[in-house]
């Protein structure tokens, strides 16, 4: 069955990085756009980037473009997402999803990694 599987968050001051991963099985994970997605405490989800099934094409919402950067390795089925100048309100659980920016939400998604941003 399909497994999506994130590590990688944790506690992090303003202004500081993180890299999430994403571990994919189940599927044939190169054959498939992925999604990172994110929900802060009280609030639905929020779509944050999109990445083509070979990699060559990304796309962001407007609030994280310019501090992350999605990418992938389709040899080890990893999604990655770096996150540079981190700020309070990215504070959330960060998930990756099957699909891209107009279909994650009727995909997979995985159980998530929290991400913190406090000093």
């Amino acid at each position: 069955q399909v497994q999506l599987v994130e590590s990688g968050g944790g506690l992090v001051q303003p202004g500081g990085s993180l890299r999430l991963s994403c571990a994919a099985s189940g599927f044939t994970f190169g054959s498939y756009a992925m999604s990172w997605v994110r929900q802060a405490p009280g609030k639905g989800l929020e779509w944050v980037s999109s990445i083509s099934s070979d990699g060559a094409g990304t796309v962001y919402a407007d609030g994280v473009k310019g501090r992350f950067t999605i990418s992938r390795d389709n040899a080890k089925n990893m999604l990655y997402l770096q996150m540079n100048s981190l700020k309070p309100e990215d504070t959330a659980g960060y998930s990756c999803a099957t699909g891209g920016r107009a279909i994650w939400s009727r995909g997979y998604r995985g159980q998530g990694t929290q991400v913190t941003v406090s000093s």
